[in-house]
């Protein structure tokens, strides 16, 4: 638990926890973003092959 104490206390740990939360943010926008425009991507090649 000290662990945690230290993450959430101290400067180091909080900037390291915002890092963090930015790093799986990014993550998280990446994946949306990749996904969607290989939907749309998709959706238009198969248009164009009709």
């Amino acid at each position: 638990m000290s662990v945690f104490k230290d993450l959430f206390t101290s400067d180091v740990g909080l900037m390291s926890a915002a890092v963090i939360a930015i790093t799986l943010g990014m993550g998280a926008f990446y994946v949306r973003y990749f996904l969607r425009h290989i939907a749309s991507d998709s959706a238009a090649a198969a248009q164009k092959l009709r």
